[in-house]
């Protein structure tokens, strides 16, 4: 019987090269455009005053959303930020004021010091390769959004949101059995639902 976790393995690694190319490649052409594109999408789209919305820090030419998370502090929402723990466990959220210093954590990323208080968000903004119009995600494969989305769905209610460039859309993602659906995708040109009973 064929290996199907190996063959899924070996689709998502070459998915990765291609989608990365082309991101670098929009990235690029209109990065700072887009970053602001993406905040007025998100704000005008998704609930903001009175919701938490867990953003990331950006890493290398994936889309800027640190103007959104300005955008939704303005808006009246509260804004977390991920922090990774050891290989295997799910990310935990700290409060974030745009502004505040960060720490350094593993992959080159930033997030609040431990004295920033553990929040529990209603919106997860997740970071991504590649995504399909089924809405499933391909990431960088070390799990840690997939664990995390999995173990926040059986506490809560939580709205889940890849962002990107449109570039970064796919006719298929390879999926397993570990791997969660988001409820929509906004990038800077457009917003997916693939969840209407999720639709603010």
């Amino acid at each position: 019987m064929p290996d199907l976790s190996h063959s899924a393995a070996l689709l998502k690694a070459a998915m990765r090269r291609a989608v990365l190319a082309q991101r670098r490649e929009a990235h690029v052409a209109r990065g700072p455009k887009a970053a602001a594109a993406l905040a007025h999408r998100i704000t005008a789209e998704l609930p903001t005053a009175g919701y938490c919305i867990a953003g990331y820090w950006p890493l290398g030419d994936e889309i800027d959303i640190r103007p959104t998370l300005v955008a939704v502090k303005s808006a009246g929402g509260d804004v977390a930020l991920p922090v990774a723990a050891r290989q295997g466990q799910v990310l935990i959220f700290r409060n974030y004021t745009p502004g505040d210093p960060l720490d350094s954590g593993p992959f080159g990323t930033q997030h609040p010091s431990a004295r920033a208080s553990v929040v529990a968000p209603d919106v997860l903004l997740l970071p991504l390769i590649a995504f399909d119009l089924t809405g499933q995600r391909l990431g960088y494969g070390a799990g840690y959004y997939d664990r995390t989305v999995a173990a926040l769905r059986i506490e809560r209610k939580i709205l889940v949101i890849g962002v990107a460039y449109d570039e970064q859309e796919v006719a298929a993602v390879p999926v397993d059995g570990h791997d969660q659906s988001m409820d929509a995708v906004v990038t800077d040109r457009r917003t997916l639902w693939f969840n209407s009973a999720a639709k603010p």
